[in-house]
């Protein structure tokens, strides 16, 4: 596909929605769509790589996402499992950092130990970071760096300071956030960090994300003027 990159954007952060009613419109289970939905992800990194994007951070898992039905968070924390392991060889080939935002203690022991290996063998990597959130809520977030300032006695805060304390304090915020499915919300997703961000809702749903779709996001944001509340 032709493309002629201009104003490519550091960090594209996604909501990849629409796994579920994918797999319903199909008339297979919820998971099946969880399931196809991981080549997607394969796929945007590929993108990211290929057209230069250095921060790429998709929300993964919820602090909400416990309410769904057991079999089903079971099956997406499999998928996880299952990507990790098989991938972490790959991500070090691919210069591919892996990071997490969000609380990984409440996930499954062995879990946690295929996430946390995968982020060390892969710390030196620059060419792309991966983010992966996490059992994270932007709620959470915010108050969990709020309570580390209280613990240490902190009287003033100004966002300088603040943003040490957020999850994301290693990252850039996100240029773009996309939500796929057509829904136009942001469910609690880097509530602080999007101060600035611009967004986009394509209607596809996340296993139907391809390079066209991928393109026409990198299109809508060369599109923008982003002026920080200045006028130029």
């Amino acid at each position: 596909m032709t493309f002629k990159p201009k104003k490519i954007p550091n960090h594209l952060a996604i909501i990849m929605d629409g796994n579920g009613r994918w797999a319903k419109k199909r008339g297979f289970p919820r998971n099946y769509g969880h399931k196809v939905g991981i080549f997607a992800v394969e796929r945007t990194i590929e993108y990211c790589l290929k057209y230069g994007i250095k921060f790429l951070t998709l929300f993964a898992f919820s602090t909400e996402n416990w309410k769904r039905d057991k079999e089903e968070i079971d099956g997406i924390f499999q998928l996880v499992r299952n990507y990790i392991s098989e991938n972490r060889d790959k991500f070090v080939g691919d210069s591919v950092k892996i990071n997490y935002i969000g609380t990984l203690n409440p996930f499954p022991e062995d879990l946690v130990s295929i996430l946390e290996d995968a982020r060390r063998k892969t710390e030196k990597c620059d060419k792309l970071t991966l983010t992966l959130a996490l059992n994270y809520g932007g709620r959470d977030e915010i108050l969990r760096a709020i309570n580390k300032l209280i613990k240490e006695s902190h009287h003033e805060v100004n966002n300088e300071l603040f943003i040490k304390y957020l999850d994301t304090k290693n990252l850039p915020d996100p240029d773009i956030i996309v939500r796929t499915s057509g829904e136009q919300r942001v469910s609690n997703f880097l509530l602080y960090q999007m101060a600035y961000s611009e967004f986009y809702f394509p209607k596809v749903y996340w296993p139907d994300f391809n390079e066209r779709e991928f393109i026409k996001v990198l299109k809508t944001y060369q599109k923008r003027d982003r002026r920080y509340g200045g006028v130029k």
